[in-house]
């Protein structure tokens, strides 16, 4: 019995440091931008990372108390969720001027993350060492998603590449009619590109062959949010899409004719609903299983911001220079905070953090105040 108790906390455990962690651009494969956490109503800034001429398009990760994040200068950064002290800078692309736009991605020790020039960098977790670099055919806008021993990255060249981890070896690439700035979505041997060839593919990840696609009515760069047998994500076009990837149907299409402008925010995926901001400066919530609006909230700026969930709180950026919480079931502001500049990018969340960055170069940390 003992033996049984001690196997059960140590799993117990393992499951709650996991919960912790922010590993991928929108905390999971499924890309469904949901925390296990809840957050204090009462953040505040428990420190900010500060780069100068820095400017961050991207999202955070958080792995074991440490924070990732790449700059449009050339550098990666990992430092302490603790105090955001630097634990190491890898200074990959400074001289090429060539910046990181996606967000890293964190597997085993090492860290994944993609270039303007279309290289994908793979480092080393503890020091930043560049253990190996592959080379795709143009800009890498989204994040690395992992199958099995694989990684997964799309290019602006059109084509979804699969690599061994080990060695950044090819191991096959699918191509598509135009650009893939999305992260992929992966749901068991499935993987899923929204594309800026206006339709969301299916491709199957053992053999590497597309299965199918379904027409949207724009290009898109947000990652498909997946729940269940739906993808959820909007487009360049102002609809949101909802698509069963099973039958390759669209369920719904939401458009708000009121202010149609695009999504480019990915979105979160709850059993009950789908939360998206767009450039109509509005974080919608719909119902999701019939895409009926449940409340709009109306942002000062344009919203860019791939929102996040944290208990019954909505998380997002803004470009009025604000990020805020409103509740889930509302849509009503409980928390703002107002930075000098905009929120290009979503937040992360750990361990009672609440993590986000500028477009000026700022990281903040906000977390409960004391």
């Amino acid at each position: 019995m003992t033996n049984l108790l001690t196997a059960m906390l140590f799993a117990w455990v393992a499951v709650a440091q996991l919960r912790a962690d922010w590993p991928l651009y929108r905390g999971n494969a499924l890309a469904q931008g949901v925390s296990h956490e809840t957050l204090s109503d009462n953040l505040d800034v428990r420190w900010k990372l500060e780069i100068d001429n820095g400017a961050f398009e991207a999202t955070p990760i958080v792995v074991d108390g440490i924070v990732y994040i790449g700059d449009l200068d050339g550098r990666v950064y990992a430092v302490k969720l603790e105090d955001g002290s630097k634990v190491w800078t890898y200074e990959g692309n400074v001289d090429q001027l060539s910046g990181f736009m996606g967000s890293p991605a964190y597997r085993e020790g090492r860290i994944y993350v993609g270039d303007i020039d279309g290289v994908l960098h793979c480092l080393n977790a503890d020091d930043g060492k560049l253990l190996w670099k592959f080379e795709t055919g143009l800009e890498i806008n989204g994040s690395v998603n992992f199958y099995q021993d694989k990684i997964l990255i799309g290019s602006q060249d059109a084509n979804l590449y699969c690599l061994n981890k080990e060695d950044g070896k090819l191991a096959w690439k699918v191509q598509i009619d135009d650009q893939i700035r999305c992260m992929p979505t992966v749901v068991s041997n499935r993987g899923f590109v929204a594309g800026c060839d206006s339709k969301l593919h299916v491709i199957d990840l053992d053999k590497g062959e597309p299965l199918g696609t379904v027409p949207i009515d724009g290009p898109t760069g947000s990652a498909p949010a997946v729940r269940d047998d739906v993808a959820y994500f909007g487009t360049e076009a102002g609809s949101f899409f909802a698509i069963n990837w099973k039958d390759l149907k669209v369920v719904w299409q939401f458009q708000d004719d009121r202010n149609r402008q695009q999504i480019r925010a990915s979105a979160a995926v709850l059993p009950d609903r789908v939360v998206f901001g767009s450039f109509s400066k509005n974080l919608v919530s719909l119902d999701r299983e019939t895409g009926k609006e449940q409340w709009t909230f109306k942002a000062r700026g344009k919203i860019n911001s791939s929102p996040v969930v944290a208990g019954e709180r909505v998380y997002f950026g803004s470009a009025d220079s604000r990020v805020r919480a409103v509740d889930l079931n509302t849509g009503k502001e409980v928390w703002q905070y107002e930075a000098k500049s905009g929120f290009p990018a979503g937040p992360a969340v750990s361990n009672g953090c609440l993590l986000i960055a500028t477009e000026r170069g700022v990281l903040y940390c906000f977390a409960d105040k004391k």
